[in-house]
């Protein structure tokens, strides 16, 4: 059917207006007064407030429902459960006397431990045929590079409970490379030829993934390899952050630090342990090399992130609570109880790095800070006698 004046003229009428209305939100239309200005899409976007930040606390303890059987409990925080960690996953395991969570490795991770409670026996073995033995008490910290292959058990009567971390959001424990998961779905004809073992051996074996396993109660001293000619590996594993670390005291608290530096192994990651007491906080600052991960030990407070564009956002947090915070965002933590706040913190970086405010503005010239701010020189002046830290 022929189009009509009038249809095209309507037609046409519609077409300019889809045009206008497309260069309104692009802001491409020429001003309707001579030297009026238009508004850059920059300069609307640093005028009008970017998305929210997204949430950062998230509870380990309760909120992950986990594994759960016999022999201990998991819970986990990977980005399935804490979309915002995706550089850290973290996991809190208990075992309870005589169990161990079995032989296994990771594949895409490195394996971060801190022991809350008890005591732990872990055994790992290198690629290049070097095995290692080692007991851990609270305090201690352990580390295995990525496709290690190792095995935590329980040492002596009473349960022990530890975090461990991940250098990869992604990572999931209940992912893992188990060797009784492997050995179920092989046959029996290949694992005799493997082993020099019958057959018939292997119709004992686990039909399915063990996990955590439960046996007789680990004791000391350290037990003699199955093979006790291979070799101990050079490397440690082992590290007694709360006695050895680098100790750092503030008005308001401390922090234990233990980099690459002090524990060579550990190479994608820094541990630090913070206390900041009641009233106290952690002041503002940023870490420009790494992402921060952190675990609530006891206490309760508040962290508040700084996003950039106007965004900030504070979320209040507490025992068996996880927190992140992204590299580079401004940030400071607050104890609101009226107890020690205990944390434990995870950087994805063998070194550690912060620039705190206080310091980035005594690092300027006296007349600059008070251009910026609108103070006096004297007021400026005195910013260089604060205290830095945790006060």
């Amino acid at each position: 059917m022929a189009t009509t004046r009038r249809g095209f003229i309507s037609a046409a009428s519609l077409s300019t207006l889809g045009l206008v209305t497309a260069a309104t939100s692009l802001n491409l239309l020429v001003p309707e007064k001579a030297g009026a200005s238009t508004k850059s899409l920059k300069e609307k976007t640093m005028q009008n407030p970017q998305e929210e930040l997204e949430d950062f606390v998230y509870d380990i303890e309760n909120g992950s429902k986990g594994w759960t059987g016999t022999g201990g409990t998991a819970k986990e925080a990977t980005v399935e459960e804490f979309p915002v960690s995706q550089s850290i996953a973290g996991v809190i395991m208990r075992l309870t006397p005589g169990s161990f969570r079995e032989l296994h490795w990771h594949s895409i991770a490195a394996e971060w431990a801190y022991v809350l409670e008890g005591k732990v026996r872990t055994t790992v073995v290198s690629p290049d045929g070097t095995t290692s033995t080692d007991d851990f008490e609270k305090g201690d910290i352990w580390y295995f590079p990525k496709g290690h292959g190792h095995c935590l058990q329980c040492l002596g009567d009473q349960s022990c409970k530890f975090l461990l971390g991940f250098d990869n959001g992604h990572f999931s424990e209940f992912g893992t490379f188990s060797s009784t998961d492997w050995i179920s779905h092989v046959s029996p004809e290949i694992l005799a030829r493997n082993s020099a073992l019958p057959a018939s051996t292997f119709a004992s074996f686990p039909r399915k993934e063990l996990y955590i396993g439960t046996g007789k109660i680990a004791t000391g001293p350290k037990p003699q390899n199955l093979d006790p000619n291979i070799p101990t590996s050079d490397s440690a594993h082992k590290f007694r952050m709360e006695t050895d670390g680098v100790y750092q005291k503030f008005n308001g608290g401390f922090t234990k630090k233990v980099s690459s530096k002090e524990f060579p192994i550990q190479t994608t990651l820094t541990a630090l342990r913070m206390d900041i007491e009641p009233g106290a906080i952690r002041e503002l600052h940023w870490h420009p090399n790494a992402d921060e991960w952190q675990y609530v030990i006891s206490g309760k407070g508040n962290v508040s992130i700084f996003g950039s564009h106007g965004r900030v956002k504070t979320m209040a947090y507490k025992k068996g609570m996880v927190s992140f915070i992204k590299q580079g965002y401004g940030h400071y933590i607050e104890n609101t109880g009226t107890e020690t706040l205990k944390l434990i913190i995870l950087f994805n970086a063998g070194e550690y790095q912060e620039i705190s405010l206080n310091t980035w503005l005594n690092a300027n010239p006296i007349q600059l800070v008070a251009d910026h701010f609108d103070l006096t020189p004297a007021q400026t002046s005195s910013l260089a006698k604060h205290k830095t830290g945790i006060y």
